[in-house]
């Protein structure tokens, strides 16, 4: 395998809250766009989107026009084969940029799979600096920040979600780990309603929404306190912790 002639695999970052390219994505983002013409996204349109805002932050000279951008759909429903077509141009030497609807591809996100196409291609994979919302409510949150865990979305069923919660705990408790997860925004209040119901009095939960935006918030309390200080969640992306 001749991989020299292969192009490389750039993970962009998006944003987490809305009008904040200019605040939270690095020059060197900017740089290395103004080289690619192959983007695969999570969700084509909202990728147009996003990289049109990035353009507007470039040298006149140095934008692309959206219409000549190639790009294509790599999201949830996306098998491993077909990852592994959609990196064929970059076998052939074209550079790929792969971008999540908010945050770091990768990161909860399908990102990985096209990623994995590609360290099993021998084609490299080039991360680059951004906004994740899971490790920056982790280094605000006061937590154990050597070891944690993210989970994903917790489940729907009440049942289900208490045993998982009262799981989580324990796991914090015997590994002295932060446990992590997320929620859709208009779930968010009904979890936080349900740790507040089923974590122990001394279990410390942190509430982290909004991040990197106008509105951010971040607080971390032992569940006793939380009772005190009820509060109703706006529907915005948010991460939580606990750790006992």
């Amino acid at each position: 395998m001749n991989v020299s002639k292969s192009g490389k695999i750039y993970l962009i970052p998006n944003v987490i809250s809305e009008e904040t390219e200019n605040k939270v994505i690095p020059p060197a983002v900017l740089s290395i766009i103004q080289d690619i013409r192959y983007y695969l996204a999570e969700d084509i349109r909202s990728g147009r989107r996003f990289l049109s805002k990035l353009m507007k932050l470039i040298p006149e000279n140095r934008r692309h026009k959206i219409e000549s951008l190639e790009f294509e759909l790599l999201d949830k429903r996306t098998s491993y084969e077909e990852a592994v077509e959609l990196i064929r141009p970059v076998k052939k030497g074209m550079d790929c940029g792969v971008i999540s609807e908010s945050g770091c591809p990768g990161i909860a996100d399908p990102g990985s799979l096209v990623v994995k196409a590609a360290h099993r291609s021998g084609i490299q994979v080039v991360p680059l600096t951004g906004p994740s919302s899971i490790l920056l409510a982790l280094m605000g949150s006061g937590m154990n920040g050597q070891s944690f865990t993210f989970h994903g979305y917790l489940p729907i069923d009440k049942k289900k979600l208490t045993r998982k919660i009262k799981k989580l705990e324990t796991l914090s408790e015997r590994n002295y780990q932060t446990q992590i997860f997320i929620e859709t925004p208009y779930r968010n209040q009904k979890l936080f309603e349900t740790l507040l119901g089923v974590c122990a009095p001394h279990t410390r939960l942190c509430v982290a929404s909004g991040l990197t935006g106008s509105e951010a918030f971040i607080r971390t309390r032992e569940i006793s306190e939380w009772k005190n200080h009820k509060m109703q969640l706006k529907k915005t992306p948010a991460v939580f912790l606990i750790e006992t």
